[in-house]
């Protein structure tokens, strides 16, 4: 008998089918274009008190843009391996930039190998030995001579659409605007391009795309294509399914929003499981902040019965320490 090549998920990795009002999507073009601020900054609220994540649609970002960074990423992702692995993130010190092979980097390494791979950049620091700062390591122009121009194009696009993004969480917070401004004044951001194959057959969770993890930042900018696979847990415990909406991006906070606001804010559990038959690819963008920048819960969180929950941390520190838990050449360097 041949196996079939349908996937069989053990009953812990099947998620709920429900209306995408589960995730809510939010028209944005109010909060950019001035005209009404405050209704997204309402519907933001919602969403990331209840949710942790929401899609966003009319976000100024044009299509092409989006459709021109897929592509790269599949052109990448389909150089033989060892033209990748010349580009491997351990050459890149505690810039942590370049290729993250499969089972390179584990987001729940003590229950969940992940099935993935990666390409990491951020912004060109060359000199910085400052963790999560430095030059990227691009392929050869001769391999592919557009990707350092479009990736990194797509990087900056989506650094003017955070910032954008934050002033709209603020206003949810009932904070200036620019309350983030002083902690960004040179942020960390990765741009991460994923691939996620195929899994057929028996699966459980020690294997999967990515295995359940929340976000160590501030916000997480995610474009999907059209194959699915991404899951969030919402508040009662239950996976509930990301499917691609088309032409909007999928957004989340981190673990420093949910302790600047005494968890106010959630950062969901989120992960990947791809049983869709195809090649699955995403595009997530993660902003931060200054890496000395602290961040404690707001007083207007705190009040007798929510005291505050969270000790200052820096942005840094706690995301280097994160990374360190995921990324078993980081560990062995570490000595963990």
């Amino acid at each position: 008998m041949t196996q079939s090549p349908l996937a069989l998920l053990d009953d812990t990795l099947r998620a709920t089918r429900v209306s995408f009002d589960q995730i809510p999507v939010i028209d944005v073009a109010p909060l950019l274009d001035g005209s009404d601020k405050q209704k997204v900054a309402r519907e933001i609220r919602w969403a990331l008190s209840n949710v942790g994540f929401m899609y966003v649609k009319n976000h100024g970002v044009a299509r092409d843009v989006v459709e021109s960074a897929f592509d790269q990423t599949r052109q990448f992702f389909d150089l033989p391996l060892d033209q990748k692995m010349d580009l491997h993130v351990s050459k890149s010190g505690t810039a942590l930039r370049g290729y993250i092979e499969m089972f390179g980097e584990n987001t729940d390494p003590t229950r969940t190998k992940d099935l993935k791979e990666c390409f990491d950049l951020g912004p060109e620091t060359p000199g910085d030995a400052t963790p999560f700062f430095g030059a990227n390591q691009w392929p050869s122009e001769a391999v592919l001579p557009d990707f350092a121009r479009v990736i990194y194009g797509y990087h900056q696009d989506m650094r003017a659409l955070s910032t954008k993004l934050l002033r709209g969480i603020a206003l949810s917070l009932d904070l200036d605007e620019d309350f983030f401004a002083p902690k960004m004044t040179n942020p960390i951001s990765i741009q991460r391009l994923l691939h996620y194959p195929p899994q057929t057959g028996k699966i459980d969770e020690s294997v999967m795309g990515i295995g359940a993890h929340t976000d160590y930042g501030n916000l997480t900018i995610l474009a999907q294509d059209n194959v699915g696979g991404l899951q969030v847990m919402n508040r009662d415990g239950d996976w509930v399914m990301g499917p691609p909406i088309e032409d909007t991006f999928v957004i989340n906070i981190g673990d420093l929003v949910q302790k600047l606001t005494n968890d106010r804010y959630i950062a969901n559990l989120h992960r990947v499981v791809n049983t869709s038959g195809r090649e699955r690819y995403s595009i997530p963008f993660f902003i931060d902040a200054d890496y000395d920048a602290e961040f404690a819960p707001l007083p207007s969180c705190v009040t007798e019965d929510n005291p505050a929950r969270y000790e200052p941390v820096t942005c840094g520190r706690h995301k280097f320490a994160r990374f360190v838990d995921s990324f078993p050449h980081l560990a062995a360097e570490q000595g963990k």
